[in-house]
């Protein structure tokens, strides 16, 4: 049986290698690629379904002015397409396009191909993929629970 001390060094320890894992990750860019704000509000949309800006930048914690911003350069690249509330005529609701559907395809698409190769590079055993493999779904899990 564990015991808080271990438990509360494997946190510290996931904690670590996981903000590595995850910085490491956001910064791969391609050129022309999506900014980090751009990326975020476009998840938001495309998880979320429609939504005003002023919900979107309540969810992102910033200022309607920096999220107008943000949405105004996807919308000007046909990522993003706004449209009148059904509820309510004097609102906008933005919803995100196949195209900034296919732009959050592509990134995936590029992180998993970066990971992959990162995996496959010889930098790992068999028997060291079998443990990260194993460990997704309880990390997975973690992230539930927290």
């Amino acid at each position: 049986m564990s015991t808080p001390r271990d438990a509360e060094h494997v946190a510290t320890t996931l904690l670590s290698s996981i903000s590595v894992l995850v910085r490491r990750i956001r910064l791969l860019t391609a050129e022309g690629e999506l900014t980090m704000p751009e990326r975020r509000a476009l998840s938001l949309l495309d998880r979320g379904g429609p939504a005003t800006s002023a919900e979107l930048a309540r969810q992102e914690q910033i200022t309607a002015q920096a999220m107008g911003a943000t949405l105004g350069r996807l919308q000007r690249q046909d990522l993003i397409s706004r449209s009148a509330d059904p509820r309510d005529g004097r609102r906008v609701v933005l919803t995100v396009t196949d195209a900034g559907r296919a732009a959050l395809k592509r990134r995936r698409s590029a992180r998993s191909e970066r990971l992959t190769a990162a995996l496959t590079s010889g930098a790992f055993t068999e028997a060291e993929l079998e443990q990260l493999a194993a460990a997704a779904p309880l990390l997975e899990r973690l992230a539930q629970s927290v």
